[in-house]
């Protein structure tokens, strides 16, 4: 399994994280994408990419962080770090902890950037879907995944045409998410990423709790349920497409 998409520099695992990489592994999570989206978190997410050979980056400026956008900042981060995918990047229209004008403002120069780099993008949308659409089109983003996706089919189809993927988190396991569920079913196979969002979204069987890549594995069975697919199949399929967007192999 590959998760695409786990904080692991966060500091709700400054007690354990070890032993929380290593529980991924033993549970056959061979590749994780770890994402910093928070400066603070830098020096701790450069030690993981050097420590472990499994563990990719994905650096980005977080749509809440807008206000604080710092290009020169961030193109050095780019440099030293060499990430996988220049991500979370988006809108948030939840919190508005930025005003909408700077998001709009800063994500489109986040896209330029990864554009000019040639970096696929980890796209996050918080009711802002028909904007972040809009913006995507405009710049000609083709190359990228919706992280976390919470739309609903004719969302995913428009993301699907745009050329991207499709990446399913925790919530497709709770009880009421049938929409999530819905999407699920029909995304098509060779778009199709799996994530935790570490250490948010846990899955319903530990939902409560503080997330870890190793419960992955929840995400996956309920896809091989939803999509009447074998388990085993849709590992390979969802970890083939994760090493062939973000190129791992590279690494």
């Amino acid at each position: 399994m590959i998760d695409t998409h786990a904080h692991l520099a966060d500091k709700r695992f400054n007690s354990d994280r070890e032993e929380v990489i290593k529980r991924a592994w033993d549970n056959n999570v061979e590749e994780i994408l770890c994402i910093c989206s928070d400066y603070a978190e830098l020096e701790t997410f450069s030690e993981l990419l050097k420590k472990h050979d499994f563990i990719h980056g994905a650096i980005g400026v977080h749509p809440h962080d807008s206000s604080g956008y710092n290009e020169e900042q961030l193109i050095t981060a780019i440099n030293d770090i060499n990430p996988s995918a220049l991500g979370e990047i988006g809108l948030d229209y939840h919190y508005n902890h930025s005003p909408k004008d700077v998001q709009l403002e800063v994500f489109k120069k986040q896209l330029n950037i990864a554009k000019t780099r040639e970096l696929p993008v980890i796209i996050h949308s918080r009711e802002a879907m028909a904007d972040t659409l809009k913006i995507l089109k405009e710049e000609n983003i083709n190359n990228g995944v919706m992280h976390c996706f919470s739309g609903n089919e004719r969302e995913m189809r428009e993301c699907l045409e745009l050329g991207l993927y499709i990446s399913i988190a925790g919530p497709v396991t709770f009880p009421g998410a049938e929409k999530l569920k819905s999407v699920a079913s029909i995304a098509p196979g060779d778009r199709l990423l799996i994530e935790t969002d570490s250490p948010y979204l846990a899955p319903q069987p530990v939902r409560g709790k503080r997330n870890e890549p190793s419960w992955v594995k929840y995400i996956l069975e309920e896809l091989s349920e939803l999509r009447n697919v074998p388990r085993d199949e849709l590992e390979r399929q969802t970890a083939g497409n994760a090493r062939s967007l973000f190129n791992f192999n590279k690494k």
